[in-house]
């Protein structure tokens, strides 16, 4: 037994010796992961209060719509798109739980009875006398890779990082999924809120219509100003139908949001979603930014896995070394099957030498470098794409606060011109012109107004999208498995 020892152990060297002629000389990665603190971004968010905590996982309440909560856990319960999110989450930890497998040592048992006619000058000939024999065996066989090189063991890992990265996709596709939806919502309420516009002005051509056929009759006006003022109306039914077709396929998009029927987006009623906070923003930004936005994380969990992915690749450069046995029975007939005799039993190591392959090891190495190197590479832009994400939601919201104190003006003035234009005409001293002129500067100025508000809903949601949307890498069962 020490002398077939010794043969295995001497086999195993010179495999070790024999394998060293394939070489990794010259191959390696050359990307480098920035840091947040490689990237300026102090001056652009300075000014920017930074005492607000980063967003809750139901980030949404804070926009102060209960419909628009229910709207959201209904999707998030049973959206089918974050069903698939999920399932393949799962399928990731079980390919993961496959490259687990390969770790230890595979045991297998196999039974056979076979009817057969062997040659007479075979291996196993006829018993004498017989034209037919059958062959009765029973073999268990154990096979177990030794992992020397860790070429398994970094297999598992890369396929764990895999799965890690896959349930934080899932979140991901919460986020979004969750962003979408306060996203059509906010678009339905800026309809509802154009559409009370257009419905006001309706009213008012109305009234200004039979004003003017009464300046007509009684030889004030022509003709023409009770055809100017009779036009504008189609023209309003118009607006109106084009608002209450927007109110109408917003309510389609949530209902395929939440996974349902048209008919579910009919019961969905007008929001009332509001956001009054100043924009802040969380002390520790950006440095903490990396591990708050899902996509960075998931990212940096895929370089990792692709480094196992290099170092798998690398063991593949040395001898794979298997250890086999076996144990069973064997008989031609059933007479003394479970005899002593018909024992068979058997050991030994089996390797496979990468002496000449052509380059094949090498060019899988080198691949393997360069979806590192490109891994990296968009993980450095998508860095730098999340600072300036986050700095252009501050720039916006500055903007938008900025343009709605000077809007709030401009429809004060420009609604007091109309009342005046109005008055003027009611009392003959004014022209349907002058009407017209300033009830068009009004009604722009209404609608710029709406736009506004829901503008700077949409920023409060993005603002929460950029910085990650509640999400916390520890939460996630994964990210604290391995």
């Amino acid at each position: 037994m020490n002398a077939h020892v010794a043969r295995i152990a001497a086999v195993v060297g010179a495999s070790i010796l024999i394998g060293g002629c394939a070489s990794t000389a010259g191959l390696s990665t050359q990307a480098e992961p920035h840091s947040a603190a490689q990237l300026a971004a102090e001056r652009s968010l300075a000014g920017t209060p930074a005492a607000a905590p980063w967003p809750r996982n139901d980030w949404w309440k804070a926009l102060n719509d209960p419909q628009l909560d229910r709207l959201i856990d209904e999707a998030l319960a049973g959206s089918p798109t974050l069903r698939v999110a999920e399932a393949r989450a799962r399928q990731a930890l079980a390919v993961a739980g496959v490259a687990q497998s390969a770790l230890y040592p595979q045991i297998n048992a196999d039974a056979e009875l076979t009817r057969e006619h062997p040659s007479e000058r075979g291996a196993t000939p006829l018993p004498p006398g017989s034209n037919w024999a059958t062959l009765h065996q029973l073999e268990a066989t154990l096979s177990w890779e030794i992992d020397f090189w860790g070429k398994n063991r970094e297999a598992y890992e890369s396929a764990l990082g895999a799965a890690r990265v896959a349930d934080i996709d899932s979140y991901a596709a919460r986020l979004a999924l969750s962003v979408n939806i306060a996203h059509t919502y906010v678009q339905l309420q800026r309809a509802y809120l154009q559409l009370d516009i257009a419905e006001a002005t309706l009213k008012q051509r109305d009234q200004i219509y039979a004003l003017t056929r009464d300046r007509n009759a009684a030889g004030v006006d022509s003709l023409l100003e009770v055809k100017q003022a009779e036009s504008a109306l189609p023209a309003t039914r118009e607006q109106i139908a084009q608002w209450r077709e927007a109110i109408d396929l917003a309510r389609n998009q949530l209902a395929a949001l939440l996974g349902q029927g048209p008919d579910r987006g009919l019961a969905i009623a007008r929001p009332s979603a509001s956001t009054g906070a100043a924009v802040a923003l969380p002390s520790a930004l950006p440095a903490e930014l990396l591990g708050r936005r899902p996509d960075l994380t998931a990212q940096r969990l895929r370089i990792e896995a692709l480094s196992h992915d290099i170092a798998s690749a690398r063991a593949e450069f040395y001898p794979n070394v298997n250890l086999a046995a076996f144990v069973g029975l064997q008989s031609l007939g059933a007479a003394g099957f479970f005899s002593s005799a018909s024992r068979m039993v058997g050991f030994g190591p089996a390797v496979t030498l990468p002496i000449f392959d052509a380059g094949r090891l090498r060019g899988n190495l080198a691949a393997k470098n360069a979806g590192y190197d490109i891994a990296v590479e968009q993980y450095n832009q998508m860095l730098a794409d999340a600072l300036r994400d986050v700095v252009d939601q501050i720039d916006s919201f500055r903007s938008v606060d900025e343009q709605r104190k000077e809007q709030a003006l401009a429809v004060a003035t420009a609604r007091q011109a109309y009342d005046l234009a109005l008055l003027r005409y009611r009392e003959g001293l004014g022209n349907y012109l002058q009407v017209l002129t300033t009830e068009a500067q009004w009604l722009s100025q209404q609608s710029l107004d709406a736009d506004l508000q829901a503008r700077r809903l949409a920023l409060s949601i993005d603002l929460v999208r950029v910085l990650g949307g509640g999400f916390d890498p520890a939460s996630a069962a994964l990210a604290r498995a391995g």
